[in-house]
């Protein structure tokens, strides 16, 4: 565990060292805070319903991006091979840059906890479902970055792992928009599977098994399979 924790520390020391880090927090804050305001004077609610919502589809951009670089940039400056040699095994590794960009993702949701008092200064919002929505978005952050660490793994390019992240995410989230052409197994199948239908729930104050196994399954599965890739070396 300790091995871990070194190497998410030494994640976190290496992104925060450049102005990358701090120009992703105040641009994804400052879009954030402008459809917040946006929403807020528009619905005239004491809610984060529709914030959570546009958090969603602006994470799908995001998250890509922050994750793009977390193994394709150590085999494009063949540090790759020194990462597999060191002490750590595959295990480790995918835990401990898993772990720091879900840090750095938590931080980004922390600092829109103020738009909580704010609705809560102009109105009585229910705790519950702000809290339900927050939980919500910190599981389908955490399932995202799973997906962006799985698709960096793959390849030495980090726009070809940003472009087959946005390819997955996307098709998750409008999966729900094709269930209309089919019935049944299908239809239910489709509905399921679309991110769009947890968030909801999540957002309306729903915190369901079903929802939860949804996004711990998901991230599961694609930290097992970046496993795979890093020790079979599936990259090369």
């Amino acid at each position: 565990m300790n091995k871990i924790l070194a190497l998410t520390k030494k994640e976190l020391h290496s992104y925060f060292s450049s102005p990358i880090a701090y120009l992703m927090l105040f641009a994804s804050l400052s879009l954030f805070s402008m459809f917040f305001f946006l929403i807020i004077d528009q619905n005239r609610e004491v809610s984060l319903r529709d914030i959570f919502l546009v958090m969603e589809f602006m994470f799908i951009f995001i998250i890509p991006l922050l994750t793009m670089k977390l193994f394709a940039e150590e085999k494009a400056n063949g540090t790759m091979e020194f990462l597999l040699t060191s002490p750590l095994t595959p295990t480790m590794i995918v835990l401990g840059k898993y772990l720091s960009m879900l840090i750095f993702y938590s931080l980004l949701i922390g600092l829109t906890s103020s738009y909580y008092f704010i609705v809560e200064y102009f109105g009585d919002p229910d705790p519950y479902t702000i809290l339900s929505g927050y939980v919500g978005i910190w599981l389908e952050g955490a399932f995202f970055i799973s997906v962006g660490l799985l698709t960096s793994s793959w390849t030495r390019n980090q726009l070809i792992a940003a472009m087959t992240s946005y390819m997955i995410l996307f098709s998750l989230y409008f999966s729900i928009s094709l269930s209309k052409y089919f019935s049944g197994f299908s239809e239910q199948f489709l509905i399921q599977l679309s991110t769009r239908t947890h968030l909801e729930n999540f957002a309306n104050g729903m915190i369901t098994a079903n929802d939860i196994i949804y996004y711990l399954a998901g991230t599961v599965l694609c930290l097992v399979l970046t496993r795979l890739s890093i020790d079979h070396r599936l990259w090369q």
